[in-house]
């Protein structure tokens, strides 16, 4: 049996013994829109719970607008023309718009990424800036949050008359949904704030989790600190599996992210039939595999239909290795599930160290395998062993003294698939 897999850029063909239980478990989306540019007008000029944009930036100097960095499939091509020319009627020139790559503490966009994120037109036009969350003093202190989040925001993006977000939604490893307010903290803020936010405190709420948004508290803080950096208005939409656009949501940050999530509850979650002994995942291709950072999210989203002690193996290029030189460290010199989780507990947050925990809180339950190429064992510390550089060798150890009835889920999308077991 051969199951296409994202993987990089051009895909990977699995090839699974015969015999097996399979359950292929696809992403679903709502259809393309008919018409991209009728369905961006009537959002900006028709927006939820807020006047049309062109209304709000009227007698406004200076705008700003955080859009995703090249790990996310946003598309800014596509959704950020219409908006501009919106800013410019209302008298807003072009040097009073500031571009903003909401990197959070990934790595800086490259000149060729940002002619990929924004197109090489608005790219050569606008200015364009990554914001960087290592520079403190790039940011503007706005106090704490009620929770006790110290709050620093890009202060390009304070300063500006009007604060807008431009990005996409999807389920999110610990904020249920990404998009509205994911693209101010962590995108625009600094680390000091985003530690915090990534902290055991958050990241071990049981809600803090995919497709989790009404009880989640790392959701209730982000929206905080949002409101604390004025977020006027933004502009979401939902993606169909081909990357097209599905749905878009403009309007109020809170309103209109909302509706952008209820839309992709009932167009986009898929189901199981049953919790799986084996889930065969991806990293979600590129730009999603890139690093085995952003790889963990396939991990992370597998847990939701697999069996407490069930095998979870994903696939993915890692083409730009391991990631940060702080997570790189962390993975490196990773002990072990239960050891890591007791070594972060009670000692200071540094960068990243999240996700490998996020990772960890999945190991406890689940047996991980790896297929990334990209990567090597030795990189994956205590995670090594079941790290292959062969995808067949990686599909017979994950397969190794399984019953021929046990029941093996594919999901070929990775964390793009909203996927839970029937009820």
């Amino acid at each position: 049996m051969q199951v296409a897999f994202a993987f990089g850029k051009t895909g990977l063909m699995l090839s699974l013994p015969r015999g097996r239980d399979y359950t292929l478990v696809e992403s679903r989306s709502a259809g393309p829109l008919p018409d991209i540019s009728a369905s961006l007008a009537k959002a900006l000029d028709h927006p939820i719970g807020s006047k049309p944009l062109a209304e709000l930036a009227v007698g406004k100097r200076a705008a700003a607008i955080s859009v995703c960095d090249i790990t996310r499939p946003a598309p800014n091509n596509l959704t950020l023309p219409p908006l501009l020319q919106r800013l410019h009627s209302a008298g807003i020139p072009e040097d009073g718009i500031t571009i903003l790559i909401a990197t959070g503490l990934h790595r800086a966009a490259t000149d060729s990424e940002i002619r990929s994120i924004l197109g090489a037109d608005i790219a050569s036009r606008y200015r364009v800036i990554n914001h960087d969350a290592r520079a403190f003093s790039d940011h503007q202190p706005l106090g704490s949050t009620v929770r006790g989040t110290p709050v620093y925001i890009d202060k390009r993006f304070i300063k500006a008359d009007l604060h807008i977000t431009l990005g996409f939604i999807e389920q999110h490893l610990m904020l249920g949904f990404s998009g509205g307010r994911k693209l101010i903290a962590p995108g625009l803020a600094a680390q000091e704030t985003i530690k915090v936010i990534h902290s055991p405190r958050f990241m071990r709420e049981p809600m803090a989790t995919e497709g989790s948004i009404d009880e989640n508290p790392l959701h209730a803080e982000l929206l905080e600190i949002a409101r604390m950096a004025r977020h006027d208005f933004i502009l979401d939409v939902t993606l169909t599996q081909h990357r097209e656009i599905s749905g878009v949501f403009a309007g109020d940050p809170v309103a209109a992210h909302a509706a952008g999530v209820d839309f992709l509850r009932s167009t986009s979650l898929a189901s199981a039939p049953a919790l799986a002994d084996v889930v065969i995942t991806s990293g979600a291709g590129y730009p999603l595999d890139l690093t085995c950072y952003q790889i963990l999210k396939g991990i992370t989203a597998a847990q939701h239909i697999v069996k407490p002690g069930g095998r979870i193996l994903i696939v993915a290029e890692c083409a730009e290795g391991v990631g940060s030189p702080e997570f790189a460290h962390l993975l490196r010199n990773f002990a072990g599930n239960q050891e890591y989780l007791n070594e972060i507990a009670s000692t200071p947050v540094i960068a990243d160290q999240w996700q490998l925990e996020k990772l960890a809180l999945v190991g406890l339950a689940n047996e991980l395998y790896f297929y990334a190429p990209g990567v090597s064992p030795k990189d994956l510390g205590a995670l090594g062993p079941r790290c292959f550089s062969d995808p067949n060798a990686a599909i017979n150890s994950v397969f190794e003294g399984l019953p021929n009835e046990a029941r093996i889920s594919l999901i070929p999308e990775g964390p793009y698939c909203f996927a839970r077991v029937a009820v």
